[in-house]
């Protein structure tokens, strides 16, 4: 598949490049993007949430009350998870969510996906390029060259780019991620995918059996 470099004023560079097959044009695997996006979402969690069972609250040395005579159903401790300030039964503890999926599964998620942008005619090519200084009108002004405005976007630089990064950072529905570093989530949550043309080959070459 050949896609024409846009300049980022929205013009035509007069360049083209073309996407690698084994990459772009696969059949997509859903079943790969499912278990990636998983994985993802799953590694987000920190795990943190710690509730206190029946051995960690205060109190609970006394008896609360007669065993007979009170109408009451009989209580040995205060800690019982039926007492007001109890402990918890079977709540939450601290613990890890990762989920683990294969290297090969990883990448043909990522193909998987790459090819369904390809496919729906979502990738955009546009020249490498950067700016003097971080300023949020600037970028504004590509994506609207780009008639990007509005839509959910993910734009792939070939390397950490400070000032295209902050110019980009509160625009709403803008992701800027390094081409390496792209999840199957975060390429599949954008409606839009903008490479820089460096970033092409550094995708072929991340994502490539």
């Amino acid at each position: 598949m050949k896609l024409d470099v846009l300049k980022k004023d929205g013009t035509k560079s007069g360049e083209s490049v073309t996407l690698a097959p084994e990459i772009f044009e696969i059949a997509p695997n859903d079943h790969a993007i499912y278990m990636a996006v998983r994985s993802y979402m799953a590694n987000q969690r920190q795990g943190t949430h710690e509730t206190k069972e029946r051995g960690d609250v205060h109190g609970g040395g006394k008896k609360p009350f007669s065993q007979k005579k009170t109408g009451r159903a009989r209580q040995g401790t205060s800690r019982s998870p039926l007492q007001i300030g109890g402990g918890t039964i079977f709540g939450p503890h601290p613990h890890d969510y990762v989920v683990k999926l294969p290297a090969k599964v990883k990448k043909l998620a990522r193909k998987s996906v790459l090819s369904y942008k390809a496919k729906e005619a979502n990738i955009v090519v546009v020249e490498d390029f950067s700016f003097d200084a971080p300023k949020t009108k600037d970028m504004e002004t590509v994506l609207k060259a780009l008639q990007l405005q509005g839509k959910k976007v993910l734009f792939l630089v070939p390397k950490y780019d400070g000032n295209i990064l902050k110019s980009g950072r509160n625009i709403p529905r803008l992701q800027i991620l390094e081409a390496a570093k792209a999840s199957t989530y975060e390429i599949a949550d954008s409606a839009v995918l903008v490479l820089q043309k460096s970033s092409v080959d550094i995708v072929e070459k991340t994502f490539a059996n």
